[in-house]
């Protein structure tokens, strides 16, 4: 079981086991289906670690590996995404339990810090490797925006959200980015766009903007063919040179989570829908100095 698998299941059991109103007394039998089920996948993430992840790679003692160069970053604002929706996670469950807000922000808000940390410090111990304090400040910063807005807002005004459409180079890349639409996920990282959503109204005070109607902003990468510089060949075959160059990207977007729905199902699944951005038309500014718009962006 990976750590995209395990995001995925907690968030699904966030969604489906609170409504938009916490327990306010705590329910011990709750409790300990939240214990058990966090219990349950850090058990499995870190045998899936030791056993299948690593399993034919050498072991070094530890060493660090700077990588905040890589990919323009986009791995980063990944590792902050999966640490916000971890911890997102966590806490809500905290809070369906019973568990009062403060504790459920220490013991469920941190959730994605916790569960992310040693994959870095294991990753410290492997040949290709390496501890990196980027990654740790990343998923330090994705369970911070989480506890720090729930203190300041009581809630979460700002969704972090992330897109991915196949990217062209994929094709060109001879397996370098990955061969399948999953793969392509994990791999190529031209494909992804990370997403801060804020509802329009908070922005423009009028009575008749929709609560649900969100500003998206996003950030994105393209022309990347390797970590810090792209590759000249993978295999046996040439790779087209391209320009690595960044995204800036402006939106429309839905905040699932503010449509109101009498449907307990519906309600349910906008819940668990929270980190997904909706296509939209988008503008983009990016770093070769040219504005692109889209008809339809996700």
């Amino acid at each position: 079981m990976n750590l995209l698998r395990i995001t995925l299941l907690l968030v699904a059991f966030s969604s489906f086991s609170q409504t938009d109103s916490t327990v306010r007394t705590f329910h011990k039998g709750r409790f300990v289906v939240v214990a058990a089920t966090e219990a349950t996948l850090y058990t499995g993430l870190m045998t899936y670690l030791n056993f299948i992840w690593y399993k034919d790679v050498p072991r070094v003692p530890f060493e660090f590996y700077n990588d905040n160069r890589g990919y323009l970053q986009i791995d980063k604002f990944g590792h902050a995404y999966g640490a916000y929706l971890e911890s997102y996670a966590g806490y809500r469950a905290m809070r369906w339990a019973g568990v009062p807000k403060k504790k459920a922000l220490l013991y469920g808000g941190t959730l994605g810090f916790l569960l992310q940390s040693p994959i870095e410090i294991i990753d410290g111990f492997y040949e290709g490797w390496g501890f990196s304090w980027g990654d740790m400040a990343a998923n330090a910063f994705g369970s911070a925006l989480v506890i720090g807005q729930e203190l300041a807002f009581d809630g979460q005004p700002v969704k972090y959200k992330f897109s991915f459409r196949p990217s062209p180079y994929a094709k060109q890349a001879n397996g370098y980015l990955g061969t399948t639409l999953a793969g392509q996920i994990f791999q190529d990282y031209n494909a992804h766009t990370y997403w801060l959503s804020i509802g329009l109204n908070k922005l423009i005070r009028h009575e008749k903007i929709p609560p649900w109607l969100n500003l998206a902003v996003g950030y994105s990468a393209n022309g990347m063919f390797g970590e810090f510089e792209n590759i000249q060949r993978w295999g046996q075959v040439a790779i087209p040179p391209t320009a690595r160059y960044r995204q800036f990207l402006f939106s429309l977007d839905i905040d699932w989570t503010k449509i109101n729905t009498r449907n307990r199902f519906l309600k349910q699944v906008f819940q668990g829908m929270f980190m997904v951005k909706l296509p939209f038309p988008a503008l983009e500014i990016n770093s070769l100095g040219k504005i692109k718009g889209y008809g339809l962006y996700y």
